[in-house]
């Protein structure tokens, strides 16, 4: 039975896992070369021009244009080989220039082959933009440092040796007259296979390297705010610590303020700093496959990189960890003024509870003086009703002694009405014990 007619249920995306590995596949390249190479920070929006406008450059052309966008896309068109490739944050161009030149390095490069005006209306922000020159090896190029610096406006070289020995490649990690950067590969040993991934790995260390360092000017724009708020919150700590009396309320909105901003610049630079070392992670991987031997009188590439990318990364890193700090330390302190408010506010509700306590008492004490006036007026009233009560008897003929009979009444009346006011009164605790 073939694996076609296996009747097994695939995952949807088991296609696209399989493509993922080679979505990105090394160029190869001749043994001389002109590549120019663009990194644009895009939107979504623009993305979609981008697209567009690379149909546009397919009619400037003559030839077909692609309908639909893939991750990567690579083309050749006689001399010129435009390869597109889409990422995350960014886009990127590369445009070998494949045509034989007697040229002097620089002097043509890879975007020297597009129609006139076409690359100025490429829509985003540019990021990463340099040129790498290949060519094979020549006697005097590799003994005459003059040679090479001339083509490098006199700036200071960064070089290797990579693969073992197998070419040279130097730089200067700086922009040029032409606002590009510039690489160049002298080619000793390498196949056009070998000498492609050189030349990926390159343009992927310097795109990689650039956008890592754009969370630094981040982390220096939110650095003095952050010392601020530092010293604001170690006085407030200090004052807590002191058990100063303080405003609560005002202290609270200080801490609220401080957290507001903290909250702000972590939504702003969150990302920035996780992507710095996502990318410098990259860097440094790449670095490593170069496998590089060092050229008398230069730094390495990876010498270079350790000594002034990797600083500025770690600075990032500590901005980043200064701020989850800071946080954090923001919500101890609120937690500590929460807790010191709720302390005042049971001190108050105690002696409020006190207060009526005592309110309590008092009115008991008159509600029982009340009672006891309530006792001698409804005796009062009631030796009243039986006064008329024993004068209307005696009037219908029946003889008694009065005054005795009213005499020996008012105590027992008295004794009744107590007794009752007292049955009422404890009949209500137990109703209210009960609820």
């Amino acid at each position: 039975m073939t694996a076609k007619t296996l009747a097994l249920d695939f995952h949807p995306l088991r296609p696209d896992l399989y493509q993922e590995l080679h979505s990105r596949p090394f160029q190869v390249l001749p043994p001389q070369a002109r590549v120019s190479h663009i990194a644009v920070l895009t939107t979504s929006e623009q993305r979609k021009s981008q697209f567009k406008h690379l149909q546009s450059l397919h009619r400037m052309l003559g030839q077909p244009w692609p309908e639909e966008e893939v991750t990567c896309y690579e083309q050749t068109f006689d001399q010129l080989r435009i390869r597109r490739e889409v990422h995350l944050e960014f886009t990127a161009y590369t445009f070998t220039n494949l045509a034989p030149s007697d040229a002097e390095p620089f002097e043509e490069t890879g975007v020297s082959a597009l129609p006139r005006g076409w690359l100025e209306q490429l829509e985003g922000i540019v990021v990463a933009a340099f040129h790498i020159d290949v060519g094979p090896s020549v006697e005097h190029a590799r003994n005459e440092p003059a040679f090479m610096r001339r083509h490098f406006e006199g700036m200071r070289l960064v070089g290797s040796s990579p693969q073992e020995g197998a070419a040279r490649v130097l730089g200067t990690f700086q922009l040029h007259s032409d606002n590009f950067g510039r690489f160049m590969v002298l080619n000793y040993s390498m196949s056009d296979s070998q000498l492609g991934r050189l030349v990926q790995r390159l343009m992927e260390i310097e795109t990689y390297r650039l956008m890592s360092l754009l969370a630094l000017s981040v982390a220096r724009e939110i650095t003095p705010a952050l010392n601020e708020m530092d010293q604001q919150l170690a006085i407030i700590t200090q004052a807590l610590a002191d058990n100063e009396t303080q405003n609560e309320q005002s202290i609270l909105a200080k801490l609220t303020n401080i957290a507001a901003k903290i909250e702000a610049f972590r939504a702003h630079s969150t990302f920035r700093f996780s992507a710095t070392k996502a990318y410098h992670q990259l860097v440094l991987t790449r670095l490593e496959e170069l496998r590089e031997d060092e050229v008398s009188g230069h730094l390495t590439i990876s010498e270079f990189m350790t000594r002034r990318l990797t600083p500025a990364v770690k600075t990032c890193e500590a901005v980043g960890v200064r701020l989850e700090d800071l946080s954090r330390r923001v919500d101890r302190t609120s937690d500590m003024m929460r807790t010191r408010v709720e302390l005042a506010i049971q001190s108050q509700n105690q002696q409020l509870l006190s207060s009526m306590d005592r309110r309590s008492k008092i009115q008991l004490m008159m509600q029982h003086t009340v009672e006891g006036f309530s006792v001698v007026a409804i005796t009062y009233y009631l030796i009243g009703l039986l006064k008329l009560a024993l004068d209307s008897i005696y009037e219908a003929g029946i003889i008694f002694n009065k005054t005795l009979a009213l005499g020996i009444a008012i105590p027992a009346t008295l004794a009744l009405v107590y007794l009752a006011i007292r049955f009422v009164h404890h009949h209500f605790i137990r109703m209210a014990r009960r609820q």
